[in-house]
């Protein structure tokens, strides 16, 4: 190995924490602070010390995190990558299981299910201990049956807790939930198969249980690193205090940037990193290389906010020379929100940037529904992150037709999509079901949608799908009956409260972020007089916006939620809808977590290289009438000198 001149090749305060004495550290990385660059160094500092590559062990996040760490180093040392003990803590696990798993009942040739067939087991179980569980409307499917559990598994908490405190409307499961639980914890033993929870929990009940192999490990790894620190769950730092038990551990992580406490992430894990690690040394890398002066001013500006104790405190310095103030932009509502940021796009191409510059963040996917359409209207080429166009998502899809079907009966496609999402309904099963409607539709002189609820229909219905028929041909006989008397609003509104609001609650543990989107399509309906002129429209607005569809690494505009841009960078970026209600979301303001959303807006304020525009629409329809916002809290906790105001559209 070259000997590297760390003086030279690091800043002051990257060097003191790369060059730091063995033992406890927590290495706070500021955004844009070089953390990669850091902990990369901090590896080769350790091989200059004479620490072997095979008493390093590296525990990232991502294959993607370890792979390029790992590739880093190589090229810093010479030293190959297959070396390192490095890898997510899901590798290290089936890494260590497959060397002592006979330990805790595994043999080395365990197999590892995927989420498909791990989601396939579970039903198993669930069909032979509860025949009835998946034929009762108020259960919930079995993946959020198996989200819960993991859940469970990844917090260290019991089922029980969980169930109280996350899914109260599942409490009439408290008791047999677990029961499912066990069973499928004896079918993979006797299957010697794991699925990706056992990996960790395999992996701690073996060091728990076996004090020579804890020992071995704790005295092979001279240095344990953790990437991405405040992002780790219970059992991940439970892991890692065993592996580290002499304290020989560094920590490298961002407090202000622990934003998946919803998903198990422990705030409490960096928090208590110096309680749990006595003598830890603590280093903030401060300096930021990605973004102006100015932005770093408003982005310090947010976390001078956090209640006292809510995190360690630092404050970004920049390398780079002043540009422009952050602009915080008042707008009408969400369509002209939406102009001025096409306006804007166009205005940043003239001055020479690319589309591929320009990223445009927002806290839940119905934020940026007008802008897709503003977008997709003016030929603006965009590219979405955080998943699939709005219109095109499946739960907004699966409502539609919903919509289309009431709206005119004849639409066979449109039964056929709703309808399938009925356990053990299928294409021709459904349309059996609506031929023997029409059949006696035509007889009795009726509506398709009276006889939908006849006995001679209900034959046709699998027996395990008969409870919620019910309940889902009275919404379409709702519907239908409203079509022509009620707004496009109302009947929007009167189809969330119907069957498919039950569906979604049963079928996904984010459902709510779901219901928001179908919330805001009862403002959108606002927007038209009749039920064909919506329809119409949605879809012209679906094929519209497939057709801006592109592929990553194309010269397009990133749309993207704040959570999937987190570890991004991009020159111009604009954060939307900042609004009290938006951005904290109501319902983080109603759970009382705040301090969350404000590390979540800190996250998107950091993205910003460049240029930072934030704006909110004075007025919002989404779920009912006309609301009027205020601006986001977060906004108005900050000096106003570090941004500018601006208004567009209206007086």
């Amino acid at each position: 190995m070259e000997p590297i001149d760390f003086r030279k090749e690091l800043n002051d305060e990257q060097y003191r924490a790369v060059t730091s004495p063995l033992g406890p550290a927590l290495v706070l990385a500021g955004a844009g602070s070089g953390k990669t660059r850091t902990l990369t160094y901090r590896v080769a500092w350790l091989l200059s010390q004479g620490v072997k590559p095979w008493e390093i062990l590296l525990l990232t996040f991502t294959n993607k995190a370890a792979k390029e760490m790992l590739h880093r180093v190589e090229e810093l040392t010479g030293v190959p990558a297959h070396h390192f003990w490095g890898g997510t803590f899901h590798h290290v696990g089936q890494r260590i299981l497959r060397l002592h798993g006979e330990k805790i009942g595994l043999g080395k040739n365990f197999n590892i299910l995927d989420a498909g067939e791990a989601d396939s087991l579970l039903n198993e179980v669930v069909r032979d201990k509860d025949p009835y569980f998946l034929k009762n409307k108020d259960n919930p499917k079995v993946r959020v049956v198996g989200e819960i559990i993991s859940y469970a598994r990844n917090t260290c908490q019991s089922i029980e807790e969980v169930i109280k405190e996350h899914y109260p409307y599942f409490e009439h499961l408290i008791e047999l939930i677990p029961i499912f639980f066990r069973e499928y914890q004896e079918r993979k033993l006797k299957q010697q198969v794991l699925d990706y929870d056992d990996l960790l929990e395999g992996l701690l009940k073996l060091l728990r249980e076996n004090e020579d192999i804890a020992q071995m490990y704790q005295l092979r790894f001279k240095s344990v690193l953790v990437d991405e620190y405040q992002d780790t769950n219970k059992i991940q730092s439970s892991i890692i205090e065993i592996l580290a038990a002499n304290h020989q551990i560094m920590a490298v992580g961002d407090d202000a940037q622990c934003i998946y406490t919803w998903r198990g992430a422990d705030f409490e894990n960096i928090m208590f990193f110096p309680q749990r690690h006595p003598g830890t040394n603590i280093y903030k890398i401060e300096t930021n290389y990605r973004s102006t002066p100015d932005i770093l001013e408003f982005a310090n500006g947010i976390l001078e906010g956090q209640s006292e104790g809510e995190g360690y405190g630092k404050k970004l310095k920049a390398v780079r020379g002043r540009k422009q103030k952050p602009y915080f932009v008042t707008t009408m509502d969400t369509r002209h929100q939406a102009q001025f940021v096409y306006k804007r796009i166009q205005g940043a191409l003239g001055e020479g940037y690319r589309y591929s510059d320009i990223a445009v963040l927002y806290r839940a996917h119905f934020h940026a529904m007008d802008l897709q359409m503003e977008l997709s209207k003016c030929g603006v080429p965009y590219q979405i992150t955080s998943g699939v166009r709005f219109f095109e998502q499946a739960h907004v899809r699966d409502f539609v037709a919903q919509l289309r079907f009431a709206s005119n009966p004849m639409d066979e496609g449109a039964f056929c999509r709703i309808v399938c999402l009925l356990p053990k309904v299928g294409e021709k099963t459904a349309g059996k079901i609506l031929e023997v409607a029409r059949v006696i539709a035509a007889k009795e002189n009726i509506s398709v949608f009276k006889g939908l609820e006849k006995e001679e229909v209900l034959k046709k219905v699998p027996e395990v799908a008969r409870e919620a028929w019910i309940d889902f041909v009275y919404t379409l006989q709702d519907l239908a009956e409203g079509i022509n008397r009620l707004s496009p609003a109302e009947s929007v509104k009167l189809a969330i409260e119907g069957w498919y609001g039950d569906y979604l609650k049963n079928l996904y543990t984010n459902w709510r972020s779901r219901q928001d989107d179908l919330e805001s399509l009862e403002g959108f309906a606002s927007r038209y007089e009749t039920m064909p002129d919506l329809l119409a429209q949605l879809v012209l607005l679906n094929s519209e916006t497939s057709d801006r569809s592109v592929e990553i690494g194309e010269n397009c505009v990133r749309l993207t939620t704040i959570h999937q841009a987190k570890g991004l960078e991009f020159p111009i970026v604009f954060i939307i809808g900042v609004a009290d209600s938006l951005f904290p979301l109501k319902r983080a303001i109603e759970e009382d977590n705040i301090e969350e959303e404000r590390r979540l807006f800190y996250v998107a304020v950091t993205r910003a290289k460049d240029e930072l525009y934030m704006s909110y629409p004075k007025v919002t329809m989404q779920g009912g009438p006309p609301t009027l916002l205020r601006p986001s809290r977060f906004i108005s906790e900050i000096p106003v000198e570090h941004y500018e105001m601006l208004r567009y559209g209206g007086r």
